[in-house]
């Protein structure tokens, strides 16, 4: 397999404009990069600041642990479906426009989410969310990478890696402070105030140049590979609870969604402008980063919802304290990410950095994967580190060296292409795990009662709280039925853990297989400046080649 993509022609610079009028320099820069690090941190804020809040939300709403679980994942599989619609967007027409479009459907999905009146409502809000957290999560790295170079991009991965973790950090502290004091719904709103700032400052600094071309949107491709992904992961979800896992549902499910992605795979075959162009995978990095990016994303979207869940139902702990409790995964994601990308942008080596990340990941998930209801906090703080380090070593880096490799006109379609398959796999994963979470829950609960009416039936006044399979509040279990509910989830959560553990062994493989070619000290821009003046020499000399000739 190639390991660079064969670069396209791109469109000169408009008339009258010099190569470099499209790449920004000083100030400007600066400005221009305030402007795309606010609209990530609006993106990271929104989905963290329910992160811990997220059981007390279900729990008033009435929800079960599926509706948990399909809270977080529609936003992610709409985030997921929509953002290489983005990436292709990008390549397409303004970046800046797409970038501000994103900001404005997704603060208007957070603040209609927080007037929901049942998990139906959110979770439909949280789709509208999401659209616009696709877009955010791919036009932040796609803007990135057309102002700064990837020898330099290195520094700005780990910024980026920085911001994610502050507001991962941040979001649960800030969230569990809110839902304490005034109430969960006002966690939606709160990062409306930095998304109007996000806008005004990219509209005032951001200018980059646009070599528009005709849009044509695989829409088809999208549908099907929507709806192909959608079914495979209800069934997940519903599967054993709803109907049995040997059904006619399942073979419906299960049956069409393979056949949908199949023809999806087909579609993007033979349309003008796929959605996914699937000539990328003939670039070896871009393989091997997706790969690595589904088991990333498994590892960050799914201990960022379970670990919440850990701390509030197996330890009874309050949303605020959750947060802190969770301040150590977050520290190793600020200190790897920052540490490790300013020693790639100053050495250009990188490779051995995301092994080790890689190996990091593997560390954390066995580690995490021994958690009990009284496990000790400073043993789950260290697991946390661990996993966090890991984490914050591999993902923007496995963005980084696919932009390294692939033409300046294909920057916005691999970077979007990347994110997508980490929004899947932690997706997929999620659903995947929470449906195994499900059915343990049930399993320990039913057998803790079992076991308390053997020694003490008098302790079973209560149990009703937990009928029907809702969330329980733990703070309002008698004694005896909240430790059954605590050791339930503490079991189950571990188990989860341990279950998403050999994922990372494909991690592993994929990173030590990404071929080391060293990183290009130019940006997209400049790359494509460059090109463009080389076409229009060629064609020059072509020209008084074709005079001398006549």
């Amino acid at each position: 397999m190639s390991s660079t993509a064969a670069p396209s022609t791109p469109t000169a610079p408009a008339r009258g404009a010099s190569a470099n009028d499209e790449v920004l320099h000083g100030r400007a820069k600066a400005w221009a990069l305030t402007g795309l690090f606010l609209s990530m941190a609006v993106s990271m804020l929104s989905m963290t600041v329910v992160g811990t809040s997220m059981p007390i939300i279900i729990a008033d709403l009435g929800g079960d642990q599926a509706a948990f679980t399909w809270v977080v994942t529609a936003t992610m599989l709409a985030s997921a479906i929509s953002t290489p619609i983005w990436g292709k967007l990008a390549d397409l027409t303004s970046k800046k426009v797409l970038l501000q479009a994103s900001l404005i459907i997704f603060t208007l999905g957070s603040a209609l989410a927080g007037t929901a009146e049942g998990p139906g409502w959110l979770i439909a809000f949280r789709v509208l969310q999401g659209l616009g957290a696709g877009g955010l999560g791919a036009l932040g790295q796609i803007v990135l990478a057309e102002i700064i170079s990837p020898r330099e991009r290195g520094k700005y991965m780990g910024i980026m890696g920085a911001i994610m973790a502050v507001s991962t950090v941040g979001g649960p502290l800030l969230g569990g402070a809110i839902t304490d004091s005034i109430g969960w719904r006002w966690n939606f709103t709160v990062a409306v105030p930095i998304a109007v700032v996000a806008i005004i400052v990219l509209q005032r600094t951001l200018h980059l140049h646009t070599a528009r071309r005709k849009v044509k949107i695989d829409y088809l491709g999208a549908s099907l590979i929507s709806i192909g992904f959608a079914s495979l992961l209800i069934w997940v979800t519903l599967g054993g609870t709803q109907f049995d896992w040997w059904s006619w549902q399942t073979a419906l499910m299960v049956g069409g969604g393979i056949a949908l992605l199949i023809a999806a795979v087909i579609v993007e075959l033979k349309v003008e402008e796929p959605l996914i162009p699937l000539g990328l995978f003939k670039n070896r990095t871009f393989t091997m980063a997706v790969i690595a990016s589904l088991a990333v994303g498994l590892a960050m979207f799914g201990t960022s919802v379970f670990l919440g869940q850990y701390m509030q139902l197996a330890r009874g702990k309050t949303p605020t304290e959750s947060g802190l409790l969770t301040i150590p995964m977050m520290a190793g994601l600020l200190i790897a990410s920052t540490l490790v990308g300013q020693i790639i942008s100053r050495t250009g080596k990188w490779k051995r950095y995301m092994v080790v990340g890689s190996f990091l990941l593997l560390a954390g998930l066995l580690l995490l994967g021994q958690l009990r209801y009284d496990t000790s906090l400073w043993y789950v703080g260290v697991s946390m580190f661990v996993l966090g380090a890991g984490v914050g070593m591999c993902m923007q880096n496995l963005v980084l060296v696919v932009q390294n490799t692939v033409s300046p006109d294909q920057i916005g379609v691999s970077s979007s292409a990347v994110t997508f398959f980490r929004t899947i796999g932690g997706t997929a994963g999620m659903s995947a795990l929470g449906a195994m979470l499900s059915h343990q829950i049930v399993d320990f609960v039913k057998d803790g009662l079992a076991a308390l009416a053997k020694t003490d039936p008098a302790a079973l006044a209560g149990a009703d709280k937990l009928a029907g399979g809702t969330i329980p509040k733990v703070a309002e279990l008698p004694g005896p039925i909240r430790t059954v509910v605590e050791a339930a989830y503490g079991h189950g959560i571990g188990d989860v853990f341990l279950a998403a553990s050999p994922i990372a062994i494909v991690a592993i493989v994929a990173i030590m297989l990404l071929p080391n070619l060293p990183l290009s000290s130019k940006s997209a821009a400049q790359q494509r400046s460059e090109l463009a003046a080389k076409n229009a020499a060629d064609e020059a000399e072509h020209a008084d080649l074709a005079a001398t000739g006549r």
